[in-house]
């Protein structure tokens, strides 16, 4: 296991120790936790604790096979949302892929694969992990600071904090999660009307 303390966590699953290590020495540059699993069982309980922004699953394992690990992680509200890339040898791979992105998968590799290719497609589903987390940290955070505009404790709240959401909303994407973009809105609208209500020594302008 490999990575730095706050790095994202990848989880690799397959069966063959030496598959293990190739997929380490591929992804370990790119500076995030490796944290593997030789079945399909061990990934599920893996995943009952760990913070996983990415699985890299194998197709082809003996008892539960891919397909059937990745239904299991999709039927958990805790990992549903879990980007699972699968890794499957070239044979049958155009039948695999489909069942493969029926049971939940977002990409798809056939084996040997390009090193070059699962090192980008790996990075891009951090990014896209840190990106979220980012998100949801922010909307938490808007969300508190609309529960005291709605309190009415006002002595709390300074001109800092109101032109903070207004940054906060400015500077966040189009695409949020579920939810997130009427909290953003709910607590921007609560601060322009507590602005015009409050008097100047208040709240600067």
């Amino acid at each position: 296991m490999s990575g730095a303390a706050g790095s994202a966590k990848i989880l690799l699953v397959d069966d063959r120790p030496e598959n293990l290590l190739a997929l380490e020495a591929i992804l370990s540059g790119l500076g995030h936790e490796l944290v593997k699993a030789a079945s399909g069982e061990e990934a599920l309980k893996r995943l009952l604790a760990e913070d996983v922004a990415v699985i890299l699953l194998d197709v082809q394992m003996p008892g539960m096979d891919g397909f059937e690990t990745a239904s299991h992680i999709k039927q958990r509200e805790r990992t549903r949302d879990i980007p699972i890339l699968f890794l499957t040898a070239i044979d049958g791979a155009a039948h695999q892929a489909f069942r493969g992105y029926a049971a939940g998968a977002v990409d798809y590799l056939a084996k040997p694969f390009d090193p070059w290719v699962l090192r980008a497609k790996v990075a891009v589903f951090v990014e896209l992990h840190e990106r979220r987390r980012q998100l949801e940290a922010q909307t938490e955070r808007l969300k508190e600071e609309a529960a005291l505009l709605r309190s009415g404790r006002l002595q709390e709240l300074s001109a800092a904090t109101v032109a903070k959401l207004h940054a906060l909303r400015d500077a966040l994407p189009e695409e949020l999660p579920a939810g997130a973009a009427r909290a953003v809105e709910e607590a921007v609208a609560a601060a322009e009307v507590l602005q015009q209500a409050l008097p100047e020594r208040s709240v600067a302008r």
